[in-house]
């Protein structure tokens, strides 16, 4: 916590919360936050996270730690028993585009790295981000905030848990949502706790174990989107939802903590279960299960290129 964050709250002590300084007093109380980007509505007392990763539209280390530490700020900031003071009532995720990807999952080549040093710590330490990501979002930030998200494009793997662990998740009609990684002997760290949480087991675990790509639609169909809205509507879609929310908060807030309420503790066990199998796996895979997972990030670059070339080519028709 550092002086100017200590100086600055002092103030709100004593004042009304001025809403122009809600950055701010995030980046006072939080210092270096890489690869997101927030932006704050008064209006709608929205807090507005981009999702920002580089190189690759994957969840770096870097990028969980920055969502952890915004996720942590809002409740000591403005939790609970601050409610009536916070200018904080919706956490809000988007995402830069990469042509028409939203994520590709987890950092394979962080874990390539960590395999090929026998660095388990690095394994638990991006395990455990991952699981307290996906905690802080599906408690409501411990009862400090409704959270909100949207995919605006492909979402591969255990990067769906992010989004899907928020109270409500929606996407535009052009995304599509697929786990690929059982047909490469592997599975996304806290995905079967996060999809069993909004489906019914035996459908989580014949999405998670089968490999198959779904629209929008048909991922909405089973029950894990809350709203498919159409291409570009989705900032809108989620400032309405808090527009028409923001009179009923307290009550819509203690509605989902009530319902995580009702399975946290399970739900918090299974995470930390997951994680630790998720780095036992990773520890023991084989050479040929590595060589596996080097011809996955070769895959996605070779995708990713694909996907910014066609995302480039109406452009150049348009300026020509």
């Amino acid at each position: 916590m550092t002086d100017i964050w200590v100086a600055r709250n002092s103030k709100i002590a004593i004042n009304d919360y001025a809403y122009d300084d809600v950055i701010e007093d995030i980046h006072a109380y939080l210092g270096h936050t890489p690869q997101i980007e927030l932006s704050y509505e008064a209006k709608i007392k929205t807090l507005w996270l981009t999702l920002a990763p580089e190189p690759r539209p994957v969840f770096t280390l870097e990028l969980l730690s920055s969502i952890n530490k915004v996720q942590r700020a809002i409740n000591f900031l403005w939790g609970p028993e601050k409610y009536a003071k916070s200018p904080v009532r919706f956490l809000a995720y988007m995402h830069k585009q990469h042509g028409s990807v939203f994520t590709l999952g987890g950092d394979l080549e962080f874990y390539l790295e960590c395999i090929a040093k026998n660095d388990r710590a690095g394994l638990e330490d991006y395990a455990r981000q991952s699981i307290e990501g996906v905690s802080w979002n599906a408690s409501s930030l411990r009862g400090a905030a409704i959270t909100l998200a949207a995919v605006r494009g492909v979402a591969l793997g255990g990067g769906i848990d992010a989004p899907r662990s928020s109270n409500v998740m929606i996407a535009e009609r052009q995304a599509t949502f697929s786990y690929p990684e059982i047909k490469f002997n592997h599975f996304p760290i806290g995905a079967v706790a996060v999809l069993s949480r909004v489906l019914h087991p035996r459908v989580a675990h014949e999405v998670l174990s089968g490999g198959k790509e779904y629209s929008a639609e048909e991922f909405a169909g089973i029950g894990a989107l809350d709203a498919v809205v159409g291409e570009g509507e989705s900032e809108a879609w989620l400032r309405k939802y808090a527009t028409d929310n923001l009179k009923t908060h307290a009550a819509q807030l203690a509605l989902f903590e009530a319902f995580y309420k009702r399975s946290a503790g399970p739900f918090e066990e299974e995470l930390a279960d997951l994680a630790k199998r998720w780095v036992d796996h990773m520890i023991r895979l084989t050479p040929i299960e590595i060589s596996y997972l080097q011809k996955i990030v070769k895959a996605q670059d070779h995708f990713l290129s694909r996907a910014f070339q066609a995302n480039a080519t109406p452009n150049a028709q348009t300026s020509a």
